[in-house]
């Protein structure tokens, strides 16, 4: 498909384009083999904190689990965008999933070999938060090696469709796999998983890009507070770094307490729990078609807007529910109003940033991101042990629709996330 065949799509957006990343073999192999690792990572991330929880019955270390998986990436993100900035993203990726792998079989061997330890789980989860700071900033910033940039928008959205395809199928996966196979099956199936992104990365053929020789470089902290002078000049991606924040502290930590709420608030069975989180990831499946073609032809400024809106007040309903099938309900919504915040804040970056930066600019972004979880889940968890589970995210989704009325109304900033490259800023680095 030509270029000029793209962007005629891009023109007339509808159901119809919806797929047109697709078209491009590189971007379907990636797609394919990240769909198969990710449902795989789900099946684990919903059962670390059902293995934690009932083992210490506290939900203050569900709190504890999250920032120490989510604390390492943030410490990592700097050396993470250089290493994308620096070398072949590809090869990175390789490397860094290959060691992932290597992580949850450590898992799987220490479950069934008895070493059911609190500081053994938690320390092989902090080392893979390690390793995921090194590769979140190339993960990203790889997909726009994949398509032109005129489809750009459709594969950052297709490509967090099979994010949240995964956050649907691994759940509900893992729900059965506990309640039928056991602990360590989970944590099997997980490090089986990273072959599929493994070989379609070894399928893929992408030129390397033009890097800064080594002595155009500076230290990686220099280069961060670069990013950051680069990034603060560009209100179109402040805008995004709030905006994520508030999802990361606000809007996502709700998901370690599903334990909580399946066990003691709605009374229902392992596999019950394993479709809390699916409905999340099946919400965004949902609302997948129309984001990525109806959606295209918004302003992306419109489409966090309503995102954002509908998404706070899908988690005040969840913790409110009185009944496990309005939470289902609620999550639905909450899922596709993640899927659009999530992918249009990561196009916006991705259409406002040099290419010489771009690992670095996102690698603040998710720096951003994965510093709000662990700090969100940790305060979460100690709020919902004091006033319980529900109260608790009542409170985060009105303090998450506090920033979106601060965003829309009193900063200014998000009209500026419908600039392009050449308008979103000019200040040096």
């Amino acid at each position: 498909m030509s270029a000029t065949s793209a962007r005629d799509a891009t023109r007339r957006p509808g159901l119809r384009e919806a797929l047109v990343a697709f078209r491009y073999r590189n971007f379907s192999l990636f797609w394919t083999g990240a769909l198969v690792s990710n449902t795989g990572t789900w099946v684990q991330n919903v059962t670390i904190p059902f293995v934690i929880f009932n083992m210490t019955g506290n939900q203050v270390w569900l709190g504890v689990s999250t920032f120490l998986q989510f604390g390492p990436i943030v410490v990592m993100g700097p050396i993470g965008g250089a290493l994308a900035d620096r070398y072949h993203r590809r090869t990175v990726l390789i490397v860094t999933q290959a060691a992932q792998a290597v992580v949850a079989l450590l898992l799987w061997a220490a479950w069934v070999s008895d070493h059911h330890s609190l500081a053994t789980i938690i320390g092989l989860v902090a080392l893979s938060g390690v390793i995921t700071g090194l590769n979140i900033p190339s993960w990203q910033a790889f997909v726009s090696e994949l398509v032109p940039r005129e489809v750009l928008l459709n594969a950052v959205t297709l490509n967090s469709t099979q994010f949240n395809a995964a956050r649907a199928f691994g759940p509900a996966v893992g729900g059965i796999v506990l309640a039928t196979l056991g602990v360590g099956w989970a944590f099997l199936i997980n490090a089986l998983s990273f072959a599929a992104v493994i070989l379609a990365l070894a399928l893929i053929a992408v030129p390397r890009l033009v890097k800064l020789r080594k002595g155009e470089r500076g230290g990686v902290l220099s280069e961060f507070a670069s990013s950051l002078r680069y990034s603060r000049a560009r209100p179109g991606i402040v805008a995004c770094f709030i905006a994520v924040c508030a999802l990361g502290g606000l809007g996502s930590p709700m998901v370690q307490l599903f334990p909580v709420f399946a066990q003691r608030v709605f009374g229902v069975t392992d596999i019950a729990y394993g479709f809390l989180g699916a409905a999340l990831g099946i919400g965004a499946v949902l609302a997948a078609p129309f984001i990525a073609g109806i959606g295209s032809g918004w302003r992306r400024s419109r489409l966090v807007e309503v995102a954002m809106l509908a998404y706070g007040i899908a988690i005040v309903a969840f913790g409110a529910a009185p009944t496990y099938a309005m939470a289902i309900l609620a999550l639905l919504v909450a899922g596709g109003g993640y899927l659009a915040i999530a992918s249009t804040l990561n196009t916006t970056i991705q259409l406002q940033v040099d290419e010489v930066m771009r690992g670095k600019v996102v690698a603040v972004y998710i720096m951003f991101l994965t510093a709000a979880l662990p700090i969100g889940g940790l305060l979460q968890g100690v709020l919902a042990q004091a006033v319980g589970p529900q109260v608790a995210v009542v409170v985060f989704g009105v303090a998450f629709l506090g920033v979106f009325a601060w965003l829309r109304l009193g900063s200014g900033l998000l009209p500026h996330m419908d600039d392009d490259l050449r308008d979103a800023g000019t200040t040096t680095v």
